[in-house]
This record gives C-alpha cells, structure tokens and sequence, in this order.
C-alpha cells in the first residue's frame, strides 16, 4: 500500500512591500484583541496575547490543509481518539467521525429531517450548477424513493440479461482502446485510469440506455466528460463564499456543456416513454422496455409522477456515482494485478471455469470477490462515508453534537485498517474474504496464501467494519451492478492479459478532501497471453 507522504513546501522570498502589509495586520489583530482584553479587564500575557491571535489562523490553516491531505489528517485523528468520535474542519464545513458501532446505528436511525445524506450529497455535488438545475430536496422521500427498488431489485435481476452482451461489448473495446496506446521501449503503455473510465462509462450507457444509446458518439463523449467537469464545478462552488456561489456556479454551468449534452439526449427519450405509460393507463398497447430509463419512470411515486425532466435529472445523479466510484476501484484492483502476481494464476483459473456461471445469473467468483474487495479495503474510493448533514441540532447519546449545517461521518478508511478488526490490516490479503475451504484447496497447484479472516465475506455486505456502500438503511442499492461490473472488466484482463507497471515505484494516487484517486499518469503494460483476435470468451 502506497503511504502519503506531506511535500515539503518552498516558500518564495517575501518582498518588504508583503512584510509590511503582513505586520500592519499583525499589529491591528494585536490592538484589537488588547481592546477586547482590557473592556473585559482581563489583559493576558504576552504569551496568551500571541495565541489568541494565532489560534484562529491555526484553525484556518487546519481546515485548508484537509483539502489536500485529508486521508492523513483523519488517520491521525482516528489514533489519537482512541474509538470517540473527533471533528475536523474544512474550509467549508465542521466534521465530526464516529466510528463506534452503538454511534454509527444512531445516526442510522436519527429521522431524515434531521440527519440528512441527502442533504450532504447536495453539497458534495452542487447539482443546480452540475446537473443542469437539479435542485433535489433535503430531506429524502420527499418525492419518492423509487429509484432504490430500481437500482436494489429491477437493475440487479437484470443482470443475467446484461452480462453476456456487456462481456463481448467490454472485450472488444478493450482491444481497440489498447491498439490506439503508443508502443514506447517495444511495449504498449496504457493510460490504465482513462481506460477504465471510458470502460465504466460504456459499460453503463449499455446497461442503462441500451446499446442505441451507447453508440451515439456525442452523447458518450460528453457522459465521458461530466464526472470530471462535475466534480470540478462542484468543488470551486462549495469554496467560494456563499454569496459568490450562485453567480459563479450559473457561469460555469454555461460554460460546461457536458450536462446540457446529456440531458437534451436523455430528455426526448423520457418524454415519449411518459407518454407511453399514460397510454398504457387508457388500456392502449405500448412497447415494453427493460433500462433505467423505464425502471425510473415506473417507480416514481403513483400519486405524482415524475416528469420527463425529473426522470432525466435522477439518472443524472445516478451516472455520476455509479462511474466514479466503479471507474476508481477497477483502478486500484489492476494496479494490485501487477503489484501481487502471485493472484494471477489462480484467478485465471476461476474465472476460465466460473466465468460463465457468473453471467448467467450475476454472482459468484468467489475469488476475485475477495480480490477487489481487499483492494477496496486498502484503496477505497473515499476515507469519510456514512455522511449525515445536520438539519437541525443533534445530540448523541454521549453528548456529542453538532449544530444545523455540521456533518456526521464515518472515518472508513481507518476503519477498514485497523488491526482490531482486520489482522496484518496494512497487509495486502487478496483472498482475506474468500471461504477459507476454498483458499485451503488453492494449495493444490497454485500456491499458498494466508487466511486471515475465518468468517467469508462478499464484496457487497454491509457492516460496521466495511463503509465502502455506506451504512444502514442508506447503502448503496447498486451495490450489486457495481460488484458485476467490475468482475466484467477485471475478468476480461485476467483471462486476456498479463499487466505490469511501467514504473512499479511512482506514485499512483492522490487525494483531495477525503477521496483517494488514481494517479492518472500512471501507465501499464497489458500483454496478451494470445493474439487478440483469439481472446478466450469463456
């Protein structure tokens, strides 16, 4: 596992213009506190005169530096608390991580007009300036919850219908995004994030809209481009002052044309499938249709309908979590391919005998479960999870609060490595979740590998010891599209390729806020193990 590591940071000489406008200030902030300190006739020291002026500037510096190193700042928060919950700031907004099971089952259960995920997400994603004037409501269920059901229930028994088109579709495409890579040093060098998002976005044009849709070349150009401009946009308008924020979201918005792309495309669509169903409540023949689009509309509330532009704007949202976060943990799961050969062999093996179980009815492979599951451990996409937006004051039982605005999380990443929990928890395990049987018999012919875990666990569950979907009542409901999807992409690697890292010792990810990010300048070397043209399909 990569640690970050703190850059020492060089510092320009500062001009005498800089030193004297910066004692000016010192000196106000002085006299003004002496001001403050005598009306109260309580002069401090010299010493305690210095730390009143430095403690907000102290408390500033702290809430900036989350932005660039926040998984540290929460590890080192984590170890310090000892199990009680601790805040942190960022510019923007006050923190504070629990990670006790009793604590994290209050927030579960605390009303959603007070507690809010909702709430949180929409000032993670600003979506009236990302998703083309998506203005959700803070308080969830206020206009349906269908798209759960569609996502939990009507997405993943699809699966077996989705799999073995989506298997041949990824297949091919990754041999033609590998034939475009230029060859340096006699060998082709992959960009392996780009690729794996434009792996990710297909795979879900696919799954979502149908493969009609996927080939439309501008509409996958601009759902290619609106997880990165989203996330741009979002962040420049969550640090401007708030009376900034809606004047220069509204110019960005202008600006990044993505959103628009997709929403006109998607639009059309919506409406004809809305008038569709008002046809089928007078008794009239329609067509029948199997996507997300359909499984939107249909689980909309029956007393109040989703509008086309409603059904648009949810699977906007929808979009933009289901690719970043599958995209990213692909990644980190091919990165740890080359950085732990030693799982190759008998992955390949369950994937050539099992491979074709798993698309006939979306589980199994039970092994490379444990794989991504523990490169996700190690890896995960975010270090903060479980976010409840305070809408109104709340107080846990231990008296922990936090006011309206305020932020209750869970520290995942710490979680998922903390020795109590997770023995050798620094450790990459790939198989630590796989049935220990079954990891048992791989003595037979394709080496020898710890069990750490007595208790097999999937990718999927949910618990207090594994935050990656969430936690409670809120998890992920495309939790089990997500898990095939990557089994899909990974599986046609495994059985296609060898893949090793151009320079195993450079630094392959970042981090901004809480998220931990492939690098993506990092390169891999995919080699296929037949000529392409002969790729298995199994």
């Amino acid at each position: 596992m990569d640690m970050l590591e703190l850059p020492v940071l060089q510092l320009p000489a500062l001009s005498p213009l800089t030193v004297n406008a910066a004692s000016s200030v010192f000196g106000f902030l002085s006299i003004f506190l002496c001001y403050k300190a005598l009306v109260a006739r309580q002069l401090p020291s010299p010493w305690g005169l210095l730390q009143l002026i430095l403690r907000p500037l102290t408390r500033r510096y702290k809430a900036w530096a989350y932005l660039f190193w926040g998984p540290e700042i929460i590890q080192k928060a984590f170890d310090e608390a000892g199990g009680k919950p601790f805040e942190l700031f960022a510019p923007d907004n006050r923190y504070v991580y629990v990670s006790d099971p009793q604590q994290i089952k209050e927030l579960d259960h605390a009303p959603d007009t007070v507690l809010s995920l909702q709430a949180a997400s929409k000032q993670m994603l600003q979506p009236m300036y990302t998703m083309h004037g998506f203005n959700w409501f803070n308080t969830r269920g206020t206009e349906g919850v269908g798209f759960i059901r569609a996502l939990r229930t009507l997405l993943t028994n699809n699966l077996p219908k989705i799999l073995p088109d989506l298997t041949c579709i990824i297949r091919t495409r990754f041999q033609e995004l590998h034939a475009e890579h230029p060859v340096i040093n006699g060998k082709k060098q992959s960009d392996v994030y780009h690729m794996t998002v434009k792996l990710v976005v297909l795979s879900n044009a696919v799954s979502f809209f149908g493969k009609d849709l996927a080939k439309d070349e501008q509409f996958m150009v601009s759902a290619l481009a609106y997880i990165e401009e989203t996330l741009i946009c979002a962040e420049i308008v969550r640090l401007l002052p708030s009376f900034l924020s809606p004047i220069v979201g509204n110019i960005i918005a202008r600006r990044l044309k993505s959103h628009a792309v997709i929403f006109n495309r998607l639009l059309p669509i919506a409406q004809e499938r809305c008038l569709e169903r008002d046809a089928a409540k007078l008794g009239q023949k329609v067509p029948q249709h199997a996507d997300c689009i359909q499984w939107i509309m249909e689980t909309s509330p029956k007393n109040a309908p989703w509008t086309p532009q409603r059904v648009v704007h949810e699977l906007m949202a929808i979009w933009f979590g289901s690719v970043h976060a599958v995209s990213t943990t692909v990644t980190f799961a091919i990165h740890d391919l080359c950085l732990h050969p030693e799982y190759v062999e008998p992955l390949r093996a369950e994937c050539e005998a099992q491979y074709g179980d798993f698309e006939r009815t979306g589980t199994g492979l039970p092994l490379l479960d444990s794989f991504i599951k523990e490169s996700a451990r190690l890896t995960p996409v975010e270090s903060q999870s479980t976010r409840r937006s305070a809408l109104k004051p709340f107080t846990l039982k231990d008296g922990t609060h936090v006011n309206v605005g305020d932020w209750f999380c869970t520290p995942v990443r710490a979680i998922m490595t903390n020795p109590i929990d997770y023995p050798e928890a620094n450790t990459f395990s790939g198989f630590r979740f796989a049935n220990p049987e079954l990891v048992k018999s791989l003595e037979n012919g394709h080496g020898s590998f710890d069990i750490l875990q007595e208790k097999p666990t999937k990718l999927t569950d949910v618990d207090m010891k594994f935050h990656v979907w969430g936690t409670g009542r809120m998890a992920c409901p495309g939790r089990f599209y997500a898990s095939a999807v990557m089994k899909v992409i990974l599986g046609q690697v495994i059985l296609n390729y060898d893949c090793k890292l151009v320079n195993p010792k450079a630094r392959r990810l970042f981090t901004w806020r809480s998220t931990i990010l492939p690098n993506p300048s990092t390169k891999i070397v995919f080699t296929p193990i037949r000529g392409e043209s002969e790729a298995i399909n199994v």
